[in-house]
């Protein structure tokens, strides 16, 4: 199609210019949106060893990337991704070292905090992130995508909280994310402990994801043509609002205005407010300004 053939022409200048990853794909399909693809088809996007620390050093760079606007999560490849790789994986928590139990306990937890930071990193990162997923999201897709700032889906997607399946509480964000995400403690309960899949209807009507599409393509169409809007406005006050809407879900209200009192009063402090204005008056598009680079 003629997206797939853009996107591929895109990606293919764009690599140069940007780190290799064994567990992502990272292309440039507009000047200004990066595209992070998990890249392990013929596993299903498992999270490997690689994965998770190749997510921490991927989304550092694009944090510190002044031409990066937005961000852009898919997977390659049947579906979305199966979750954690436990084939690669088990090893770090089945045959923790130490010489006791103490000793055992303190690494394992050094683990659990490194592979937390795995997703907390995209929610750090102050361009705003869209993942868009097809197919299966397992495990710690869930992690994943909650961390994310706007969830699309195709008709085909769903959703499985499946920690309790092998033994374990999900412990790298789900349990403290999706509760933000939905808002029905109930409904976050029932999938947490018996780890049911929930399918694409019920994903929107919950709010997990904002929009469905019929297929992949239908769904990348329309997550790059958001992307394309969310990056045309001011980097200031497209990273100054999630920087904000962060902050004050963590927050009273209270707090999140006194937060916001004190980003604004240098924030404000900028060309672009008089730009948008500017562009505004004369009926034009946020498209039509040039905004410097943040």
């Amino acid at each position: 199609t003629a997206v797939q053939k853009k996107q591929r022409g895109f990606r293919c200048c764009a690599l140069r210019a940007m780190s290799s990853y064994s567990s992502l794909l990272l292309s440039r399909p507009s000047p200004t949106v990066t595209h992070v693809e998990l890249n392990r088809p013929d596993k299903r996007n498992a999270m490997n060893r690689a994965f998770w620390s190749e997510m921490v050093s991927c989304f550092t760079e694009i944090s510190d990337d002044p031409e990066c606007r937005v961000v852009l999560v898919s997977g390659a490849g049947k579906i979305f991704t199966a979750g954690i790789d436990l084939m690669d994986m088990a090893s770090d928590v089945l045959q923790p070292e130490g010489d006791d139990t103490a000793r055992i306990s303190w690494n394992i937890r050094k683990i659990i905090s490194k592979y937390q930071e795995t997703f907390s990193v995209i929610e750090k990162c102050p361009k705003p992130v869209i993942v868009a997923v097809h197919g299966a999201c397992v495990g710690g897709g869930v992690d994943l995508i909650t961390a994310c700032d706007i969830r699309l889906c195709t008709q085909d997607a769903w959703f499985q909280v499946k920690e309790v399946d092998i033994g374990l509480a999900a412990d790298v964000g789900t349990l403290q994310r999706l509760p933000k995400v939905i808002g029905s403690r109930s409904l976050v309960n029932e999938l947490a402990l018996t780890a049911r899949k929930m399918y694409a209807d019920e994903a929107r009507d919950c709010g997990l994801v904002s929009r469905l599409f019929v297929n992949k393509e239908a769904m990348m169409a329309a997550a790059l043509e958001m992307a394309g809007q969310i990056a045309a406005r001011s980097p200031v006050a497209v990273q100054g609002t999630k920087v904000n809407l962060v902050y004050s879900r963590d927050h009273s209200v209270q707090e999140g205005l006194n937060y916001m009192t004190a980003w604004n009063m240098s924030m404000l402090q900028t060309q672009d407010v008089m730009k948008s204005a500017q562009a505004s008056m004369e009926k034009k598009g946020p498209e039509s300004i040039t905004f410097s680079k943040l």
